[in-house]
This record gives C-alpha cells, structure tokens and sequence, in this order.
C-alpha cells in the first residue's frame, strides 16, 4: 500500500495539520513576540529595564502560557488525530481536528491579556472540551483495534 494512494482520502487530515502548526507559529512568532518587543518598549519608555526571562510581567506570561499550552497538548492531540484518522475515519476525523484547532486558537482569547486576570472557568470552554475529543479518538481507536 502507497501512501500515494490514499492522499485524496487523507487531505482533510493534513489540512488539519497544517492548520494545528499554522496557529502554532502564529502564536509563537506574532502573540509571544509581538508582546515581548511592546512591552520592551514601554519598559524602555518607562525608564525599566524589560526582563524577559526572569520578569513576572503578566502580558508576558499569559503570551508564553498560550505557546506552551499549544505545544504541552500538541503530542497527545496529533498522535489521537493520525490514529484515529488511520484506524477509524479520515472524514470524522478531520471534523474533530477542525473542531479542536479552533477551540485552541480561541484558548489565548479566553485566557486573556493578563495571568492575574484569568478567570479558569472561562478557559475551560476551550480546554474541556478539547480534551474530549482527544479522548474520544484516543478511545475509538482502542475499541477499532480491539474489536
């Protein structure tokens, strides 16, 4: 078998993919970025001296939190997506992968300029519900292996 073969069958799936590291480097390069050389300047305005590794500057944080979040829950949802797409479905799952990639790009909405102003319950919209479907994959895929 060709991988060949099945690239119209597996389109959805890439595309999803390539949607996951495409919200991934936008938070990488433009969130986290762009919010290291502002607050760099208004430090710099300020008269301060802009510590980006050590400093507790919340901006900072809540833009480093939604880059590490993205990337600590990168692992378990690509390898429950290609599972499931290979074992279970390329179709369903590349609507549960559409469905994931936004409620990740909607987790640094949610979560808010600020650490100190986040409020859990509201980044649970975006979380729980993520976790469930790298849950239910992860399970179809067991129960399609096991049948």
């Amino acid at each position: 078998m060709q991988l060949a073969e099945h690239s119209a069958t597996l389109a959805g799936p890439v595309l999803v993919t390539v949607a996951y590291f495409v919200l991934w480097y936008y938070l990488l390069v433009f969130l986290q970025r762009s919010t290291k050389y502002r607050l760099q300047r208004r430090y710099q305005e300020g008269g301060d001296v802009f510590d980006r590794y050590f400093g507790q500057d919340e901006e900072m944080l809540a833009a480093d939190r939604a880059v590490a979040n993205t990337q600590e829950q990168m692992g378990p949802f690509l390898v429950s997506f290609w599972l499931f797409a290979l074992f279970v479905s390329p179709a369903q799952a590349t609507w549960l992968g559409a469905a994931y990639v936004c409620l990740r790009a909607l987790y640094p909405m949610l979560l808010g300029r600020r650490v100190s102003k986040m409020q859990p319950k509201r980044v649970y919209f975006a979380t729980l519900p993520a976790y469930g479907i790298v849950f239910y994959m992860f399970g179809q895929v067991a129960w399609s292996v096991l049948r």
